[in-house]
């Protein structure tokens, strides 16, 4: 047995000749509400502006198209951008480092009297343990 499998599920219908309902809704609504604001400013003059302001949205609304993604699409994603909090989770910060030369040598001085204490009875792991104990000292010395 077998069925048809939809093949072109992306492309919308064209219902109002060249337009499909979302784009006819879009003008129709501009169309609208461009009417709207003439009736109630009553003077063609003052409402060219924001009539040319709701015809550029509306027909941007309709046909424009950013990354083949609709324009609602990226007024949305825009609007929840500036509307929502936003996380900030790494802020650098900067490393002070010592202004004078003799507070890096008292600082020499310091780890040079870090006394390393005994673990344990075996000599293996005293020897790590110093190691481990001279690479730290040796490279906060280099970091300063």
């Amino acid at each position: 047995m077998r069925f048809q499998v939809p093949q072109f599920i992306e492309v919308e219908d064209k219902i109002f000749g060249p337009l499909t309902l979302k784009q006819f809704i879009y003008l129709a609504g501009g169309g609208g509400l461009s009417f709207l604001v003439y009736i109630f400013l009553k003077n063609f003059v003052l409402a060219f502006i924001p009539i040319a302001l709701i015809l550029t949205i509306s027909s941007a609304l309709a046909f424009y198209k950013l990354n083949n993604r609709p324009f609602i699409t990226i007024a949305e994603a825009a609007f929840k951008y500036y509307t929502n909090a936003k996380l900030y989770i790494w802020k650098k910060q900067d490393k002070v480092k010592p202004a004078d030369t003799r507070t890096a040598l008292n600082d020499v001085k310091t780890y040079a009297s870090v006394m390393v204490p005994k673990i344990s009875d075996s000599k293996l792991k005293d020897m790590t343990w110093s190691l481990d104990i001279k690479e730290s000292l040796y490279s906060d010395r280099n970091q300063k």
